[in-house]
Parts: C-alpha cells; sequence; structure tokens
C-alpha cells in the first residue's frame, strides 16, 4: 500500500553525545552502519512505502546533512529542510515541519532503524477520519530505558510514560518513534510546557490529544522490524541488522585464490587479494583493498578507500572510510572512525579475562554494556604504533596516537598522545 501524497517528517537535530567520539565529527545521522547512514536507511524505508517528499529537521552539523543528501534527487527523493533553532525536545524540533505541511504526515525519529514493513504497518493503521494519529509501539525488554504506552479500555492510546521504573510499566510497548498526524498537532505543539527533562515533547503532544478524547491508535511493530541506537555498542548491531537486509553482489576486482562464502556485497571498485578468506555477511565499499591473506569474519563493514592488509582479522566490526588496517593486526567488535591508521600488530582485545561483562565510560559514567565481547571506539584520524594493545571497552579520541607497544587500559581523549616511557640505566661491570 503506497501514500504516494502523504510527505513525511524526519527528525535529525540531535547531537547523539552519547556515541562520542565518532559523533565529534558527524552527527549521529550520518554514521554508517550497512554501508549507508542511518538516515538513509530510514529514507529507504519511507521511499519502499511510496512516500517520496520529506521534509528533514536539523541543527547539530545539520549542513552535514544536506550536503550528503542535497535535494534528494540522487536518493529518488524530494528533499526540503529546516533548522530547529536550539534543540529543544522533539515537539519543539517538530514545529519547524509546519510551513511545509498542508495535510496528514507521517514522522520518523531519524536516528532509529525501522524496516519497510514497519512503515507499512502504520500505514494499513491509518484511517484519516476515524483517528487523530497512529504511533508505533514495540515490544522491549527493559520498558525502563523508552517511553512506555499506556492503553485505555479500547486499546487506543491512554498516555506515554517516560523511563518507568521496571515494577510500574503498565506494558512492554515502547514508543518507537514513528507516527502518522493531522496538521493540527502543531497546535498542540505550540502548547507544550517543558517536561522533566527540560524539553518539549512529542510524546506529550500526543498524551494531550488522548485527554481531549482524541483516538490515538497504536500500530504494533516487530521487535525485528526495529532498531533503536543509544550507544557505541549498539552500532555494531545495527550493523547487523542492516548487513542482515542487505541486496549482496560481487562487483569487484576477486583476484584468484580469494575465497568469498555467504552473503558478500563487493563494491566495483573494490579489490580482493588472493589468500582473503570472507565470510558474510559482510560489506566491501567502493575503492577499498583486502589482502592478501587475510580474514574477515561475518557482520564486518569495510568503508570506502579503506585497506586490511597482509595477515590481518577483522570480526564483527565497522571499519569508516579511508582507515587502514596494518599487517598483522586484528579488529574485533569494534567501530574504527574515518582515516585511521593501525601499525602493524595492532590488536584491539575484546573479552576479559574472567569472561565478564564489558564496561564503557559513557557521558562520565560507567557503564556495563551487556556484552560479552566488545572491542575499542575510535573516532576519526587515530594512529596507533606498531605492537599497540588496546583492552575491552576502550575509547579513543578524534586525531589522538597511542604509541608502539603501549597497552591502553581507559579512554584517551581527544588529540592526544599516549607512549610507553623508557628509562635508561648503565650496567655494573
Amino acid at each position: 500500500m503506497g501514500f504516494p501524497e502523504m510527505k513525511a517528517v524526519l527528525l535529525a537535530a540531535g547531537e547523539g553525545v552519547r556515541l562520542l567520539p565518532l559523533t565529534a565529527t558527524r552527527p549521529k545521522h550520518l554514521i554508517k552502519v550497512g554501508g549507508k547512514p542511518i538516515l538513509e536507511h530510514c529514507l529507504d524505508a519511507l521511499k519502499a512505502n511510496g512516500i517520496t517528499e520529506a521534509i528533514v529537521i536539523t541543527h547539530y552539523m545539520g549542513e552535514a546533512i544536506q550536503a550528503y543528501f542535497g535535494n534528494g534527487e540522487g536518493f529518488g527523493l524530494k528533499l526540503k529542510y529546516a533548522e530547529q533553532e536550539e534543540v529543544k525536545g522533539t515537539g519543539n524540533a517538530a514545529k519547524f515541519a509546519q510551513p511545509y505541511i498542508d495535510g496528514d504526515f507521517l514522522l520518523v525519529y531519524g536516528d532509529l532503524l525501522f524496516s519497510p514493513e514497519a512503515i507499512k504497518k502504520v500505514l494499513e493503521i491509518y484511517h484519516s477520519d476515524q483517528m487523530e494519529a497512529v504511533m508505533a509501539v514495540v515490544p522491549v525488554e527493559s520498558p525502563e530505558s523508552y517511553g512506555i504506552v499506556e492503553f485505555d479500555e479500547k486499546r487506543h492510546i491512554k498516555r506515554i510514560i517516560e523511563k518507568p521504573k521496571r515494577d510500574y510499566a503498565p506494558t512492554n510497548l515502547a514508543n518507537a518513534g514513528v507516527y502518522i498526524l493531522k496538521k493540527n498537532i502543531f497546535r498542540t505543539l505550540g502548547k507544550l510546557g517543558k517536561s522533566s527533562r527540560g524539553e518539549e515533547e512529542l510524546i506529550d503532544a500526543i498524551t494531550m490529544l488522548a485527554e481531549e478524547g482524541k483516538t490515538i491508535m497504536p500500530a504494533e511493530i516487530s521487535k525485528g522490524d526495529w532498531f533503536d541506537i543509544g550507544r557505541p555498542w549498539d552500532l555494531l548491531e545495527a550493523n547487523v541488522w542492516a548487513l542482515k537486509r542487505l541486496q549482496h553482489r560481487i562487483l569487484g576486482d576477486i583476484e584468484e585464490g580469494a575465497h568469498l562464502t555467504g552473503p558478500v556485497y563487493v563494491a566495483e571498485t573494490a579489490r580482493i587479494r588472493s589468500g582473503a578468506y570472507i565470510e558474510g555477511p559482510a560489506f566491501i565499499d567502493e575503492a577499498a583493498d583486502v589482502g592478501p591473506n587475510c580474514y574477515i569474519r561475518p557482520y564486518t563493514s569495510i568503508g570506502k578507500k579503506a585497506r586490511v592488509g597482509n595477515a590481518c582479522e577483522v570480526k564483527n566490526s565497522v571499519i569508516m572510510d579511508g582507515t587502514h588496517v596494518g599487517h598483522l593486526s586484528y579488529v574485533g567488535d569494534s567501530i574504527l572512525g574515518e582515516k585511521c591508521n593501525l601499525g602493524a600488530g595492532t590488536i584491539t582485545a575484546n573479552l576479559r579475562l574472567d569472561d565478564g561483562h564489558i564496561k564503557m565510560t559513557i557521558k562520565d559514567v560507567v557503564s556495563d554494556t551487556g556484552r560479552r565481547k566488545l572491542g575499542v571506539v575510535f573516532g576519526d584520524n587515530v594512529k596507533t604504533g606498531v605492537g599497540a594493545l588496546l583492552m575491552p571497552g576502550v575509547k579513543v579520541g578524534n586525531g589522538s596516537w597511542v604509541g608502539p607497544g603501549l597497552m591502553l587500559e581507559r579512554d584517551l581523549p581527544a588529540n592526544s598522545v599516549a607512549v610507553v616511557k623508557q628509562t635508561f640505566s648503565k650496567l655494573n661491570k
């Protein structure tokens, strides 16, 4: 079912602080998983349902989003942009779409992944004369981390409770960040005050409509058709999510003696050298150079002009554009930003000796990732010397250097240098 007459609004204004250092040089919405920016995956899902005209609300590094997508012509879309003057919440951001909207519209959070099937389900629930809004909901395992919906006796949405304690959550169904709204939502948005987080929240506007007796219909989507990206390690799962849905094709130069097994996408100008062994799902982008004699394990994305050298192993990782992984190196369960350079023999450890959950510092708070295996997160332009060893869960800021032979056990801020201090003394003879 297509709705070509319906416009979409994509909220893409936020900074994504929890994803630092990756978001120091790009908005969250342009981080690539499965070879495409998060926002492009969103637009693809809309286009698959016949929606080709969208307004993108930007703020943080909005010029980078406009530079990438332009007017949308190259993506089969018509795109316009509006800038949120100050980041004051989703309700405030939505207001800036009003001059472009002339009827019912679809609104989505542009930092989520959702399949075309999820959008289709929301559109199927929509009947313009019988309801005020449709809101996608999705089952979650940790209600305390989401906005949770409460229903009335007719199973219409009564209100949304932001991050309730687990014992007080009325359901396990969370706001999935996909809505169909009528144009008069802008009147309600104009009445919004600040939430407990000091922001104007779109979910508060939905609750206000329900309190006025308006019908807010839920559209329950499958957990497999939706993915929330909040923390750096979520990007690894998002990459898995995207690669499972990728159309796999081998277009590049595959030398004799290279072995590809399973679903692998190799771009037209990529080169796979002899002795490389690649297990899909995997994505190798334009002008990437892989091998010889290296091992690319499942759920790995290798960006444009990236290089993975001789005798390297890469597993379940995202290697961004222009990054070089030097020979004899291991990269596991890691995210490497753009234009990094790993010296020979660099090792990213991804497993604790006690086999426990790996921790990572997010916004100055040490967080349990819940993951048994997790490597490192590099910003852009990071360099490591030969034999560098990085322990699980370490983050390295943009432009920093990790010296040769150093074992890095804690986060390294941007534009820093960590080296082994050498001392010398004379032998007593």
